[in-house]
């Protein structure tokens, strides 16, 4: 049998304890086993390569080599004294927290092939006649940047857009694919003589100028609520060879939401092989929720359904980043369609306001962390209901922030200012944190999914500004 594979983990010695008890449960599941060399410093996130390098000492058999995720520096300094010590051994960097080597040792599921999909975005830039071309043109790149894969220009009932050619030009110079949402006749046959390929929308009132465009339209039924008319209109459309997709439109909850899903999955029965579009802007731009959710769960309706196209707006605050959701929600629902496979642990960047798992220290944890530390930093935790604050002089807990750091001023009146401040700021992060049953990690950013803005440590703005310092 082979043998299991021999990793020696480096750590400092505020993490020994922790990072040995969650060994000795991984180790056995993820096949490995495993050493662990505690250096001379206290907290691991203070190590360096080029100090580990002359300390490092690595036991006979050793294939590998973790060294803490916030360790800095290039791993080749340490590659070349372990490569000396055991033939054949690499250095790697694990995750940034030890709570997250279950993940890093393989618990998540494979995604070798994710990202495939097959639905197709359409983006409407609402009220464009009452835009400046310029603010047009900055929507449409923005909402390309974020996968759109047409960009739909929404006109104005009752009035002839003069503008609605040079605006579809202007678009399609950005390299985007443009479509036009427009009944009146004129309107839409300027914009597709401008470059307009898809045609929102067309029934009894304007099939008959369909022919004439030369372009593929969206079909609606004559009666909104019902399929009134749909099929004349489909015949026309048909006999006159116009390419076409079915929306049968999308009701908002409270006026017929759920009879307007049925109608989608009948129109996919009476033509199974019909192409169709979703307007899901009725759900998301109407009920009051974020719409990241409401876009994964239509989204996954259209995937069943064979729905290969959606139209989304961008017009309430809550659903400001549709484009960019429904990006991520139509990889995920064809990730979980076409593998019949769980939507579950694929798709991080879709889990916006709470995190998919808490990683705590416990009780126990905390109390072994309180034993270790040394020295007058403090190390701030946020878990199960409370905030803490740990160093030397002792370990502090409250659930108001303001408390908490009036016992910290308490016991160490000497907190100058620049430090009471950091401590603000990340006590503010942390207590976000609680509320929202979010993972704190002091100096590191909250994880808001695909919306999360990385920020730079206290302690890396210290370097640099050190080194800057240097240099000047």
């Amino acid at each position: 049998m082979a043998q299991p594979r021999q990793i020696h983990f480096v750590t400092g010695r505020l993490a020994e304890h922790s990072l040995r008890r969650l060994l000795a449960e991984l180790a056995p599941r993820a096949g490995f086993e495993f050493t662990v060399e505690v250096l001379n410093i206290t907290v691991a996130a203070l190590l360096t390569t080029e100090w580990v390098a002359p300390r490092i000492q690595i036991p006979a058999g050793t294939g590998e080599v973790m060294l803490p995720g916030y360790c800095s520096g290039e791993l080749a300094v340490v590659q070349a004294v372990v490569a000396r010590q055991s033939p054949g051994a690499f250095v790697v960097r694990g995750p940034k927290d030890l709570r997250q080597l279950p993940e890093f040792f393989g618990q998540a599921a494979r995604r070798d092939d994710y990202g495939a999909h097959s639905i197709e975005i359409l983006a409407e830039i609402n009220h464009a006649p009452r835009l400046k071309l310029a603010e047009i043109v900055a929507q449409a790149q923005r909402m390309k940047r974020d996968g759109a894969d047409l960009i739909d220009l929404g006109c104005d009932p009752g009035q002839c857009w003069a503008g609605v050619a040079e605006a579809v030009r202007a678009v399609c110079d950005l390299g985007c694919r443009v479509s036009i949402d427009s009944f009146d006749p004129v309107e839409v046959a300027a914009a597709v003589q401008a470059g307009a390929e898809l045609v929102l929308s067309v029934n009894h009132t304007n099939r008959h100028a369909a022919a004439d465009w030369g372009v593929e339209v969206v079909v609606l039924p004559d009666v909104p609520g019902t399929l009134e008319g749909l099929e004349e209109t489909l015949d026309v459309l048909t006999a006159a060879r116009v390419p076409l997709r079915i929306d049968p439109i999308l009701e908002p909850i409270g006026f017929g939401f759920a009879a307007s899903l049925v109608r989608y999955h009948e129109v996919r029965r009476r033509w199974p092989d019909a192409e169709m579009l979703m307007g899901i802007g009725n759900l998301t731009e109407l009920t009051d929720c974020d719409s990241a959710g409401v876009n994964v769960l239509l989204l996954g309706i259209c995937q069943e359904l064979a729905i290969h196209s959606v139209l989304t707006t961008e017009v309430i605050n809550w659903a400001r980043t549709s484009v960019r959701e429904c990006d991520l929600a139509r990889r995920l629902v064809h990730h979980a369609v076409t593998h019949r496979t769980l939507p579950k642990r694929v798709e991080p960047g879709l889990v916006v306001l709470r995190d998919p798992k808490l990683l705590e220290f416990g009780t126990e944890g905390l109390a072994e962390l309180a034993r270790q530390v040394k020295d007058r930093n403090y190390r701030l935790v946020a878990e199960r209901g409370e905030l803490h604050a740990i160093n030397a002089l002792g370990h502090w807990r409250h659930t108001d922030p303001f408390e908490l750091f009036e016992q910290m001023r308490a016991a160490d009146p000497a907190l100058d200012v620049g430090h009471a401040f950091y401590l603000g700021y990340e006590l503010a992060k942390a207590a976000t944190a609680l509320t929202l049953s979010k993972n704190y990690q002091q100096d590191q950013a909250l994880e808001w999914g695909y919306l999360t803005r990385p920020e730079e440590s206290h302690r890396d703005r210290q370097r640099r500004r050190a080194a800057e310092e240097a240099e000047g």
